[in-house]
């Protein structure tokens, strides 16, 4: 079996350029003068026949249709055979909306996150004798595609913005922020879109994995407050940054994982421009900056 992986969408909510947003990068990407990219997603097969989609982006139909992997191959047949949500943020979920047409998939996700798409009554639009929700407990291997297993776990995170309340957890450990391992015959692959902070446990982990895309929402925590679009860090957005003595290219420094990517980039991430010396400084450190139809096999 071999594992390949097809990147749907590589920014972080808002995508790039972000619709309301005059920021550097996304007027460089309106220009045309940077790549512009979707919301978080990430298509995974180990057969090139069957595929799972994890976490399903407001822009799914778009990339999708990007993506000849996942193309339709009959009237209504498609490769499709998965969606896993690691959240339930609306840049994760949405894309369940357009999912309604009577198309046959798992969906699979934590008790806590199949409770807040079933509090939604607009989630009801997939038709559940044609959808089957599956509950999925955490540090519990289960089949999500021929040839790979997977497993979800706790990683440190908070809520979705819209089920907060006065007092805010940013670093909470339970099955609303979850990451995801994959495993096949003789690849280990991680996927953590999002993340609060490297912990011990974390760390066992990841060790010597082969492969881990990883959040890499913001450069610097104070990033969005600097430039004037947000009264929030990347802390307080349950976030870990890239830059700086808590940043995830000082974290990651010493752990042996063969291949790092970064994904679930916001627009104002200056790593997006390719000329940048960001990008260069992450790369020097070992890390690939993730873009929208990237493929790793």
């Amino acid at each position: 079996m071999t594992f390949r992986a097809h990147i749907l969408g590589a920014a972080a909510g808002g995508g790039l350029p972000q619709w309301n947003c005059g920021c550097e990068n996304c007027n460089l990407a309106r220009d045309g003068a940077i790549p512009s990219q979707t919301q978080s997603s990430l298509a995974v097969s180990a057969d090139e026949t069957s595929w799972a989609v994890l976490n399903a982006s407001p822009d799914i139909r778009q990339q999708f249709a990007a993506a000849p992997p996942l193309h339709p191959t009959g009237l209504r047949r498609l490769p499709l055979k998965a969606v896993l949500v690691t959240n339930g943020d609306i840049d994760h979920v949405a894309g369940l909306l357009t999912l309604r047409e009577m198309q046959p998939f798992t969906l699979f996700a934590t008790a806590g996150i199949h409770d807040v798409l079933a509090q939604n009554p607009m989630f009801d639009a997939l038709n559940g004798n044609v959808v089957t929700r599956q509950t999925i407990a955490l540090d519990t291997p289960f089949a999500l595609l021929p040839g790979m297993t997977a497993k979800l776990f706790a990683v440190p995170g908070k809520v979705p913005l819209y089920l907060e309340g006065d007092e805010v957890q940013t670093d909470l450990m339970g099955d609303q922020t979850v990451g995801v391992k994959l495993e096949t015959t003789d690849k280990t692959v991680f996927y953590i879109p999002g993340c609060a902070l490297l912990n011990d446990d974390l760390r066992a982990r990841l060790y010597g994995a082969d492969l881990l895309f990883f959040d890499g929402t913001l450069w610097q925590d104070d990033e969005m407050v600097r430039a004037g679009l947000s009264q929030k860090t990347g802390k307080r957005m349950g976030h870990m940054s890239m830059d700086g003595p808590d940043g995830s290219l000082a974290a990651f420094e010493a752990l042996e994982i063969a291949q790092k990517v970064y994904v679930h980039m916001n627009n104002t991430n200056p790593v997006l421009r390719p000329d940048s010396a960001e990008k260069t400084t992450a790369e020097a450190a070992g890390w690939t900056i993730g873009q929208d139809g990237m493929e790793i096999t």
